[in-house]
């Protein structure tokens, strides 16, 4: 990776290789196994205060640089019980107490620890692997496949129809939660195409005019998220009560509940919907 510091215009500059020395107070996102080691406040805890725990890392990987300081992810054994004034949290849960940075970071840093964690071994010839010096990938010596960090593709979209907007209630979801419909991309599929045959599968409606809104990094566990809308184009709603529980348009002032907040791309989207269609909502 050729960026440094001063050539990368952005906060976060990504990197592979750990530095000689960590420096002054250096971030550190420790995992056992998917669950964030936290302060009892649900916050990062420094690096001092983690040391105080006396935990040896499994493995630790080096992120790269946020504001200058050196950002690293450590596997902790599975085992391990957290001592007074600390606590292992889900990143689900931590929404509203990291910022939008240290969201995004360690949600980088889960999925790098997994990867390395369960790529130790070839899964040809279980030649044991070893780390790139060039990029974030593993390979293995004898059969010469590089291994990185998988990334799974998924689409999420609000189907719109007029003034109404498509919302379903998946069987995973909390009673009388409703959301906008998702699903991942196939191999050899579009993300357009994602949407108009995920849309069809779950609801038996059809799309047209699907156009790309933003993606979002969602690392439970591996995905990107991208976000469309859609227009209706025909159907009748139709769910298989299985995976789609319910399904049904609704319009600005008939909207059911659906998850609060505002840090997830279905919640965007929603939101989005709404603001279009007159609805006040606050910053």
């Amino acid at each position: 990776m050729a960026n440094t510091d001063h050539q990368f215009p952005f906060r976060f500059v990504p990197h592979h290789r750990a530095p000689e020395h960590p420096g002054d107070e250096p971030i550190l996102f420790a995992f056992r196994g998917r669950e964030l080691l936290v302060t009892e406040g649900l916050k990062l805890p420094s690096v001092g205060e983690i040391d105080a725990h006396g935990v040896e890392a499994v493995r630790r990987q080096y992120l790269g640089r946020l504001d200058g300081r050196h950002c690293y992810s450590a596997e902790l054994p599975g085992d391990v019980q957290p001592s007074a004034g600390f606590k292992f949290a889900n990143l689900h849960m931590l929404h509203a107490t990291l910022d939008d940075m240290e969201r995004a970071l360690a949600g980088r840093a889960v999925q790098i620890v997994e990867w390395d964690r369960t790529h130790q071994y070839c899964g040809a010839c279980a030649e044991k692997t070893v780390l790139s010096e060039i990029d974030r990938s593993r390979s293995c010596p004898r059969c010469k496949i590089p291994m990185y960090p998988r990334l799974s593709p998924a689409m999420i979209v609000s189907v719109e129809r007029g003034d109404q907007i498509l919302l379903a209630r998946a069987a995973n979801f909390p009673p009388g939660i409703k959301s906008v419909l998702a699903g991942f991309v196939e191999p050899g599929e579009s993300a357009e195409d994602a949407v108009r045959r995920e849309v069809f599968e779950e609801t038996k409606i059809l799309v047209q005019n699907v156009q790309y809104v933003a993606s979002q990094a969602w690392p439970f566990p591996n995905n990107l998220m991208l976000g469309f809308r859609a227009e209706y184009a025909g159907g009748e709603i139709e769910v298989d009560g299985e995976e789609i529980l319910e399904a049904d348009w609704f319009s600005a002032k008939t909207m059911p509940h659906y998850f609060p907040g505002k840090v997830s791309i279905a919640q965007w989207l929603i939101h989005d919907f709404l603001k279009r269609n007159g609805v006040d909502l606050p910053d």
